[in-house]
Formats: C-alpha cells, sequence, structure tokens
C-alpha cells in the first residue's frame, strides 16, 4: 500500500511539473513617479507606503523614482521611450496632460476608495469628468522666512522676495509657473494670463529680482533652510510643517491680500504604462483612508478625505496652515491650463532670467 501511495505521489509530482500546480505567481513591476520628498518612507515612525503596499500585494513591486517640477515630469513623459506607470501632476499639467493625450483613462472598478474623496474634490476644471486623475492632496503657496534672522515688520508680502537687506539669503522657485505666479500676484495679474506684455511686465519683475537670490531650487530648499543657509524662500505648505519639525525657528506666510496659489495635486496613469490594472491598484491603495492619513500625517499635506481625518494628529487638523479657513483663502487661486504656445513663451522668458 505504500508503495502504492508513493508511485501515485510520484505521478502527482510530475503532473504538477507539467501543468503549473505549485508554480509562484508571476511578479508584476509597476514604476512609479512622483516628486521628491512626497511619500512616507519610514522615516521618524512614520509609515513605509511602499513596502506596507508591496506586503499587501507581494506579487505587486514598486519601482519608485522622483522629479523636481511639474515641467520636468511633463518633459520627461513628452520625449517618451520610458515606462511610467503612475505619476503625480500637479492641476494644470493635469490639464495639459489630458489634452495633449498623455493620460488613460481610468477604471474605477479597480479603484473604489475613491469613494471616499469629498465632493469639493471632483469634476475640477482641469478635469470635469474625473476621468484620469484622482487628487492626492492639496495646499497652499506661501513664504517661509527664519524667525531669527528677518525682521517681522518686513513680512508684508511677496516683495519680501525682492528685499535687498536680506540679499545672498533669497531662495527662488526653480520652475517658470510658480515664478510667475508669485510675480503675477504682485502686479495684480491673473495667474492665468495669456497676454504677452503681462508676461514681459513679469519677466522684467523677475529679473529685478535675481541680484538677491542665492539660487534657484526645489526639493534643495529643504537642506538650505533647515540649515539655515537661506533665511527666505516660497515654497509650499505642507513643505514648510515638515521643515519646521528640523527647525523650530521657520514661520509661514500667505500673503493673503495680494492672493497666493491654491494647488490640487493628483495621481494619474500615463500611456506609457505597461501595467494598468497594478497601477490602478497601486492608487487604491494610497486612497485607503488610514493610509492616506498616515501618509500626508508624516508629508503635512493636505487629504482630500474628510474620512481620512479621524486617522490624524488632531493638531495637525486644527492647523489653519494646513487646513486654512475659508476666509483665508478669499484670494486664492489656481492655475488653469495655458495654452502650448503660451507655456513655451513662460518657459523661454523664465530660462532667460535664470540663466541671465
Amino acid at each position: 500500500m505504500k508503495k502504492f501511495i508513493s508511485a501515485l505521489l510520484v505521478v502527482c509530482l510530475a503532473a504538477c511539473l507539467f501543468t503549473g500546480c505549485g508554480k509562484k505567481e508571476e511578479t508584476t513591476t509597476i514604476y512609479v513617479y512622483n516628486w521628491g520628498q512626497y511619500i512616507a518612507e519610514g522615516d521618524d515612525d512614520s509609515i513605509d507606503v511602499i513596502a506596507e503596499f508591496e506586503k499587501k500585494y507581494p506579487n505587486i513591486k514598486v519601482q519608485y523614482s522622483t522629479f523636481d517640477s511639474n515641467e520636468t515630469m511633463y518633459a520627461k513623459l513628452k520625449n517618451g521611450g520610458i515606462t511610467v506607470d503612475v505619476v503625480f501632476p500637479s492641476d494644470y499639467m493635469i490639464g495639459r496632460m489630458r489634452q495633449e493625450g498623455m493620460l488613460l483613462e481610468l477604471n474605477y472598478d479597480n479603484i473604489p476608495n475613491a469613494k471616499y474623496v469629498d465632493d469639493s474634490y471632483r469634476g475640477l476644471a482641469f478635469d470635469p469628468e474625473d476621468k484620469f486623475s484622482v487628487p492626492y492632496t492639496w495646499g497652499t503657496v506661501g513664504i517661509i522666512y527664519n524667525s531669527k534672522y528677518v525682521d517681522e515688520a518686513d513680512v508684508t508680502g511677496w516683495e519680501l522676495l525682492w528685499n535687498e537687506k536680506y540679499a545672498g539669503k533669497i531662495l527662488m522657485f526653480d520652475n517658470s509657473r510658480d515664478a510667475f505666479g508669485i510675480a503675477q500676484y504682485l502686479l495684480g495679474y491673473s495667474v492665468n494670463t495669456t497676454d504677452s506684455a503681462e508676461l514681459q511686465a513679469c519677466t522684467d519683475k523677475l529679473a529685478q529680482q535675481k541680484p538677491v537670490v542665492q539660487q534657484y531650487v526645489m526639493d534643495q530648499i529643504f537642506d538650505a533652510m533647515e540649515n539655515e543657509e537661506a533665511y527666505i524662500a516660497p515654497y509650499y505648505a505642507g513643505d514648510y510643517l515638515t521643515m519646521v519639525e528640523e527647525n523650530p525657528d521657520l514661520r509661514f506666510y500667505r500673503p493673503e491680500d495680494q492672493g497666493f496659489n491654491i494647488f490640487v495635486d493628483g495621481i494619474c496613469i500615463p500611456t506609457c504604462a505597461k501595467e494598468k490594472e497594478a497601477a490602478e491598484t497601486f492608487i487604491n491603495f494610497l486612497l485607503d483612508p488610514e493610509i492616506c492619513a498616515q501618509n500626508l500625517d508624516y508629508l503635512g499635506y493636505s487629504v482630500p478625505e474628510t474620512e481620512a481625518k479621524q486617522y490624524l494628529d488632531e493638531e495637525l487638523v486644527a492647523n489653519d496652515i494646513a487646513y486654512p479657513s475659508q476666509e483665508q483663502l478669499r484670494n486664492a487661486s489656481s492655475f488653469d491650463f495655458l495654452p502650448e504656445e503660451t507655456s513655451r513663451e513662460m518657459e523661454s522668458l523664465f530660462m532667460t532670467v535664470r540663466n541671465g
């Protein structure tokens, strides 16, 4: 009898080898392209989002890389020849990529957690039918300054970034849209102007600033401000909340009377994606209210899901830098998708200023 059982096991094992029984399920790799410093990676007891995702979905691996501006990301995808399955553009760039056919429509059957997104972040102008994006974070732009070195009397508005008293200690955005937006607020223009004369006036204003600018930065701002290599910089509120933990002398100021940018960063699947369903699984994971809260609690950015707030630190929810009131947002404005010729003109003018 034992011999018979042994023989039967041999036959079954051979059958398994030929039919794939016992074979490990094939592993899929998705390529995720995100802003720098824009996902929790386990630092300071935070959640490691990617590690938790791979633990939950062991047959999906994540290859993660970063960009420092919408324009850098756009150029890389536009030039082609790469695979990116998940990308995180800002509102106006989602509009541009949508118009240019660079994004795939999302299959919400694979993203059931999209139901948690608040109505106020649905149907926005850059993606009115929510076909191509789901919101990741939202926030505002203001001025970060070091209270040890900057006189509070000088903190009156965007003009602080032109103050010769702090020459060599001022940082400036290293992307055309944010830099021009500041000049447009100062000059009283719409941040969505397409008027060439107004764009030239903004160029002149930015050129006047160049002598006091230490450097044009994006992610480099963290080290420069935390280590007091610079004293003043425009940047995103969420990143300020990360920086102030490292340097408690930093402060954040929104020029509410002049106006400032309010933005929504989304999650999209570009047309170069190879693993769309796995990408949607990753997006769905990010939208889980508990994961969303743990991720953004570390990042400092604002959650677009009321359901997620129950998992957030109460002090963060009450912080008007992260969650400003409607009164504080009265003069906030969003960047719209600009015509291609205007975008090219703005980028060219900015490079003229930046490169001297």
